[in-house]
């Protein structure tokens, strides 16, 4: 049991280690990055549409990079606002990690972007111990998923800097508890602002594309009280170095105790080496959207 803990330790130590580094250089050439979290199905892919396309017409260098276990389809449906657009199969891995990040960055990045949007694979569990090097953590969910999610997935929704509602549009007929919902999500992260948004009917076009650029000019971010109490914050001086590999930890857990996904449970020891398989380039033209292997 120790060395499965110490092991995850080393993990997050190293992961903590590589975000710092590419916080700093996305920093230096005037990039912030946005990391959205959310389980499968909340309309998260949507919504990040409509702000890309917002961006585009505004005139604001945007990218987005979108990371599944499998397929292409959210990609697809990204590049459709014009805007360059990557996508990441992960090959079973249930989270991204920072190193793995940046060599899918490497190159293909353009050189003028000022926000870069990562849509995490669909899951509130693992990607939530994994900083991106991310400027400003966005959590996502639907007033489907019941007023409770933030009470199940405290990690997720504790380190968040803005969680957004999705789906205002249907809230009436599912019945969601909008102050109940609020009200949970002050119990796990005091202080933390919620936006409502509705990718279908137009709530809050806008605001999550306003929150990310403030954060990106130097505008304070909210500082969860979890951040404070280092859940698992790591001095980066003191995690190991970040280089073109490395180890993922076999069989260790994150939550508390809950199963390493909702939908996919690592066996055995994954070693990958970077940048890692299968990241698909996507064309910003709906014509001709192409995709080959890094």
């Amino acid at each position: 049991m120790c060395r499965v803990v110490d092991l995850q330790q080393a993990v997050l130590a190293k992961n903590d280690a590589c975000a710092h580094t590419l916080r700093e250089d996305l920093a230096a050439r005037g990039t912030a990055l946005v990391n959205l979290l959310s389980s499968p199905g909340s309309g998260k892919t949507a919504l990040l549409e409509r702000e890309l396309t917002l961006a585009r017409s505004r005139g604001i260098p945007v990218a987005a990079l979108t990371a599944d276990l499998a397929t292409e389809n959210d990609a697809v449906r990204l590049a459709r606002s014009g805007v360059p657009v990557k996508q990441v199969l992960t090959d079973g891995l249930c989270h991204l990690e920072a190193e793995m990040l940046g060599g899918h960055l490497h190159g293909w990045l353009p050189a003028d972007t000022r926000l870069l949007f990562i849509e995490n694979v669909g899951n509130l569990v693992c990607p939530a111990s994994y900083d991106l090097g991310e400027a400003l953590r966005i959590v996502l969910a639907s007033v489907t998923e019941g007023e409770d999610k933030p009470l199940k997935y405290p990690t997720a929704f504790g380190l968040a800097h803005l969680v957004v509602v999705t789906k205002m549009d249907i809230a009436e007929a599912v019945s969601f508890d909008e102050k109940e919902f609020r009200a949970n999500v002050e119990r796990i992260n005091p202080g933390v602002e919620v936006v409502l948004t509705s990718a279908r009917g137009g709530e809050g076009d806008g605001l999550m594309l306003d929150r990310a650029l403030a954060a990106r000019d130097g505008a304070p971010v909210h500082i969860p009280v979890m951040t404070r109490k280092s859940h698992h914050v790591h001095d980066a001086e003191d995690g190991q170095p970040c280089d073109e590999g490395h180890t993922h930890a076999a069989g260790h857990t994150h939550e508390e105790g809950h199963p390493h996904n909702e939908e996919h449970a690592h066996a055995g020891e994954h070693t990958h080496a970077h940048p890692a398989p299968g990241g698909h380039v996507h064309t910003t033209d709906p014509d001709t959207v192409a995709s080959s292997r890094s």
